[in-house]
């Protein structure tokens, strides 16, 4: 019989949850509690179980192909066998054979059933030149050729297709007919310049035939006329047409045996041409010279030296306005002003000259009024003596407005060609170059540059003005140099700016130039 004491004391086996269950008192409450716990379960496991599946339907392709890359490697092959038997060798949607093998190519590259598809489609490539040929289907031949020389087919098959196309485009062509036709042509003096020319016709036979010699000879005596041609345009001194018949020459064959020295011809005319245009513009033909320097910039268009020459002229017809406004002749300074600015819009000579229209017309303005002719004459003589009381008392050029350079200017401006005006410009102009010579001397370049201005206004056609502008130039380069040594950059360019707009072809300006440019960290350094 069994001892109730034991009974207490033995330990039985617990079941989880179903120990914390009082099945002696169920309470209703209780009861609940409990069955929602599997129920909610279930529904979160079927709910699992759904999202899953719908995760497997939508991604199976991409999850096999990540898992089984093998099965996506033959699926292409496979596409790209279907495709070649279809004819289907490239496409550019990707559906072609070429581009199916290279996708299996880049998944798993050390496998060969890829590289050697391509070599069949490079195969079926040259098959489909061969029957496109035989169809005179040039075009087709022409696309299946590159196919297979981009796939790498054997060079000796290739170059064999590529002769046999070229010998049947040839016969459709009519080959001996062109040639025929271009010898015509050859003789008659029809070398160039229309499609039945005799070279566009030799170019046309070579390209079919690159080894026919009448084709040859005959396109190497057409160009040999040519450069005669260019020969003659040389000895005329017509550079631009010169240089236009090289050029035809190059274009259908570079290495024609007599071109290098009509070539050499052209650059020794064109050196001609560039002293007969700095010639012409030491004479005061600027046009001449701006022709000259145009025509060698054609002929060479990397040639520094035409470049500069075009700029001097420019710089030529600028000082030329400034001379002509000082004469108050504006009509003409005006239309000096327009050609220097089509030639450089930017120049600082332009600038300078179109300043200085500017001012003059404003003197102009203040000082030509509609009085007759007796009180014109009478404010003509009013200025001179006011002139003159300046002069006394030594006020040449200063003070602004009350000098005898201005009083003067203002009386030119009435009566440019008065005697009286004349004469006393004639006193004025010793002291504006004495001024000059004394501010240049003491390194006072802004103030030399207002003396050389009065005195170009005051004898705009004294040959020593160049002189004096050079001078300055040379001054504004050293101390520009000078100063930028000693970090002063800003300084330097307004140097710059100022050597520039007197003398564009100074000495030494080009060097400062690269230096400013150097120092200022740009290419916009003004030159």
């Amino acid at each position: 019989m069994t001892d109730p004491r034991d009974a207490q004391q033995r330990i039985e086996p617990g079941f989880g949850w179903l120990d914390e269950i009082d099945f002696r008192k169920p309470e209703k409450k209780h009861e609940s509690s409990r069955k929602s716990i599997p129920s909610r379960w279930m529904l979160w496991v079927g709910m699992a179980i759904v999202l899953i599946a719908l995760l497997l339907t939508l991604f199976r392709k991409p999850l096999a192909d990540r898992l089984y890359p093998e099965n996506r490697i033959q699926a292409l092959q496979q596409q790209a066998a279907q495709a070649m038997a279809q004819g289907r060798l490239t496409a550019t949607d990707g559906s072609g054979a070429r581009e199916l093998y290279e996708s299996a190519l880049a998944l798993d590259p050390d496998r060969n059933e890829a590289p050697q598809g391509l070599m069949r489609v490079a195969e079926a490539a040259m098959a489909q030149a061969r029957a496109a040929i035989a169809r005179n289907h040039f075009d087709g031949a022409h696309r299946s050729l590159q196919l297979a020389r981009d796939l790498s087919a054997p060079r000796a098959q290739t170059d064999v297709i590529a002769r046999a196309l070229r010998q049947r485009e040839a016969e459709h062509a009519g080959l001996e007919g062109l040639l025929t036709t271009a010898i015509t042509a050859h003789g008659a003096g029809r070398l160039d310049g229309a499609p039945d020319a005799a070279l566009p016709l030799y170019k046309r036979v070579i390209a079919l035939e690159p080894a026919n010699t009448k084709a040859l000879e005959g396109r190497e005596d057409a160009l040999a006329d040519v450069l005669q041609q260019a020969q003659k345009s040389l000895h005329g001194g017509d550079l631009v047409k010169a240089a236009a018949t090289l050029q035809r020459v190059r274009e259908y064959d570079t290495g024609h045996v007599g071109l290098p020295e009509v070539q050499a011809q052209l650059a020794r005319v064109a050196e001609q041409e560039k002293r007969r245009a700095a010639r012409a513009l030491q004479q005061n033909r600027p046009q001449t010279a701006l022709e000259a320097w145009r025509a060698v910039l054609h002929a060479f268009p990397d040639d520094a030296d035409a470049r500069a020459g075009i700029e001097r002229t420019g710089a030529y017809y600028a000082r030329q306005s400034e001379h002509l406004a000082s004469d108050f002749r504006m009509a003409e300074a005006e239309n000096a002003l327009r050609q220097a600015r089509e030639i450089d819009p930017q120049a600082a000579a332009v600038r300078t000259a179109q300043a200085h229209l500017q001012r003059v017309r404003r003197l102009q303005s203040r000082t030509l009024t509609t009085l007759p002719s007796r009180r014109q004459q009478q404010q003509v003589a009013r200025l001179l003596a006011e002139a003159a009381d300046a002069e006394a008392r030594g006020d040449w050029l200063t003070p602004p407005g009350d000098s005898a350079y201005d009083k003067l200017r203002a009386a030119q401006s009435l009566a440019p060609a008065n005697a009286d005006v004349k004469r006393a410009a004639a006193r004025v102009l010793p002291a504006a170059r004495g001024c000059y010579e004394d501010e240049l001397r003491n390194n006072r370049l802004r103030r030399a540059a207002v003396c050389l201005d009065a005195w170009q206004q005051l004898a705009p056609t004294d040959k020593r003005i160049g002189d004096g502008k050079q001078r300055l130039a040379q001054r504004w380069i050293a101390v520009g140099a000078e100063r930028l040594g000693a970090g002063e950059i800003a300084f330097a360019a307004q140097a710059l700016a100022s050597a520039k707009a007197l003398d564009p072809t100074a000495h030494g300006l080009q060097e400062f130039s690269e230096r400013v440019r150097t120092a200022s960290g740009s290419g916009d350094a003004p030159l």
